[in-house]
């Protein structure tokens, strides 16, 4: 309004009322009040710190390295600057303890036997090649290992599950020996929906929880088969995650209970054992896909031998806090991963930028807080952003913080992770990771909905990406929990068009130095995902609804208990 038409009403006011009059007067000389920042994502603060992140100034964000120490120090300052307070009482991180195993040398692994008969144990030792037909390692706190004349045993898809009435283990004592496991579970690599969950795949066919299961069997060796159909990676990616040094919580126990070593096998390397053992591989798998299935040994030998130091370090998860004005006490969560896989070697190597994975999502988790800060009135619910460390590693900074919680986990509402946010344009769909699991999904479709989009569960149920970020580790604890991006249907150039998009991306630059930033990068697709990030947290922000499980689910339980004893 102009001081024009401002003094025009004021005379016209003054037969009315004086007192109106002061108060008109008041109002119209004083600075017209400034429109309040927007909440929208801001893209050019999105690829800012995308490109940031990314930079060979933090080396690939490794954990323990001078990486961390410039990623730390950076998500520090941007989230002081958003006007957030830091979330661990008067500090932004929460130290996470660690303990890295680093190879001194190339481990090997060799065969030998059969000889001209099953069962003969004789015939000449053959390796295998680090790297081509194996990648193995051990979590045992040792500085060698060694492994001897173990007997290699094919245990199917290594699950006992008495829920489901299976038992890979049945009737064989595997301590001492090497077992050879298939990835996935018989349901989802059938797509029998009479098994386990059908083609969607539950923990059991999860890689860690076959780990744990065979150590828990007193396996001396484990070696899973790489089969790239089903986990979603090509076998390279395989060997930049796991061919370098590991990492533990420095917490978690590490004695004789551990297997002398874990790995992956090649496809084409698996298939060799079972033919040098005179076993078909197809018929063989075949049958563990059956009930009633009992391990088979394939009378090979199997020597390794591992080197390695030992080295503790305290990493970080870093942690900010928006807090709420009626219900402070309820805890929404953000998260995304800081970390990556750092070198391709020692020195100078080549840096894995991890742009999509997931400087994407640190950057989106950014723009949330940003816009958060901005909502007028502030939500009613605190709201936490929460960087992990060691996602890599195997969730070890979101393991660590469920284990250790600053905020009760049965007061929080749900955690929303962000990790490999879609890169592209927008799309006429979302993908639910989680679908079918929680009462989020009710929430996610509506948020959906205002976008004019549809949910759609994920594509590829069998790879069990669900159990392979951070929101895992909240949903074993019974925390609900959820990843959504983009589907397939690129808007402009349909689905077909958008399933190549993912396609390619894990096929050429997932876990390689390949996935970096480029500024030609369409982020309108991740800024549409952030933007329903946004509403759909501030309607649970606002909200005195605690989200749970759906009832089949194997997270209810814990959630369940954890909200009674907070009743209590």
């Amino acid at each position: 309004m102009s001081a024009r038409n401002c003094g025009r009403r004021a005379i016209a006011c003054t037969a009315a009322a004086g007192g109106l009059l002061l108060a008109l007067i008041a109002g119209c000389s004083g600075t017209p009040r400034a429109a309040p920042p927007s909440t929208d994502i801001d893209e050019d603060a999105y690829r800012a710190d995308v490109r940031r992140l990314t930079s060979d100034e933090f080396e690939g964000r490794r954990p323990g390295t001078v990486g961390e120490e410039k990623t730390v120090a950076f998500l520090v300052a941007r989230f002081r600057a958003l006007g957030l307070k830091p979330g661990n009482r008067d500090s932004f991180v929460q130290t996470v303890p660690m303990i890295e195993l680093q190879p001194t040398s190339v481990p090997s692994l060799s065969f030998a036997g059969p000889g001209p008969g099953p069962g003969s144990g004789s015939g000449a030792a053959r390796s295998l090649v680090f790297g081509k037909d194996m990648v193995i390692w051990t979590q045992r706190r040792e500085p060698e290992v060694r492994l001897t004349q173990s007997e290699l045993v094919f245990v199917g898809y290594g699950i006992v599950a008495p829920e489901y009435q299976w038992n890979d283990y049945a009737g064989s004592d595997v301590r001492g020996k090497t077992v050879m496991i298939l990835i996935g579970d018989p349901g989802g690599i059938g797509a029998d929906s009479k098994l386990f969950r059908g083609r969607s795949m539950n923990y059991y066919g999860y890689l860690t929880y076959k780990l744990e299961e065979a150590a828990r069997q007193g396996a001396s060796g484990v070696l899973l088969i790489h089969e790239a159909d089903i986990v979603g990676y090509p076998w390279d990616a395989v060997v930049n995650t796991w061919s370098g040094a590991q990492l533990q919580l420095a917490a978690e126990s590490a004695g004789p209970a551990q297997p002398g070593f874990e790995g992956w096998l090649a496809s084409t390397a698996a298939r060799s054992l079972f033919s040098a053992a005179h076993l078909d591989f197809a018929a063989t798998s075949a049958a563990a896909a059956q009930p009633g299935f009992k391990p088979v040994s394939l009378h090979l030998r199997i020597d390794a031998e591992l080197h390695q130091t030992l080295r503790s370090f305290n990493s970080v998860n870093v942690i900010a806090l928006l807090p709420g004005v009626k219900r402070s006490e309820d805890y929404l969560i953000y998260s995304a991963h800081w970390d990556h896989l750092g070198r391709a070697g020692d020195g100078d190597a080549p840096i894995y930028p991890g742009a999509v994975d997931d400087a994407t999502g640190v950057a989106g988790l950014l723009g949330l807080a940003q816009s958060f800060r901005r909502t007028k009135p502030r939500p009613d619910r605190s709201i936490v952003f929460i960087a992990f460390t060691g996602e890599e590693g195997g969730l070890l900074g979101s393991q660590y913080y469920v284990d250790h919680p600053i905020y009760p986990l049965a007061d929080t509402v749900a955690d929303f992770n962000l990790d490999r946010l879609h890169i592209g344009g927008p799309t006429r769909d979302v993908t639910d990771i989680a679908f079918g699991q929680s009462d989020l999904d009710a929430y996610l479709r509506d948020a959906a909905t205002l976008q004019g989009r549809e949910l759609r569960a994920d594509p590829h149920p069998e790879a069990g990406e669900f159990f392979r970020s951070d929101d895992f580790s909240f949903a074993k604890a019974g925390v609900p929990a959820l990843v959504a991006f983009g589907g397939d249907d690129d808007s402009a150039r349909g689905p077909v068009f958008g399933a190549a998009q993912r396609d390619d991306y894990y096929a050429h630059r997932w876990h390689r130095t390949s996935d970096a930033y480029a500024e030609d990068w369409d982020v309108r697709g991740a800024i549409q995902d952030l933007t329903l990030e946004y509403r759909l947290g501030l309607r649970l922000a606002q909200s005195r609804r605690f989200p749970n499980w759906v009832k089949n689910s194997e997270f209810r339980a814990a959630r369940e208990r954890s909200r009674e004893s907070a009743d209590d």
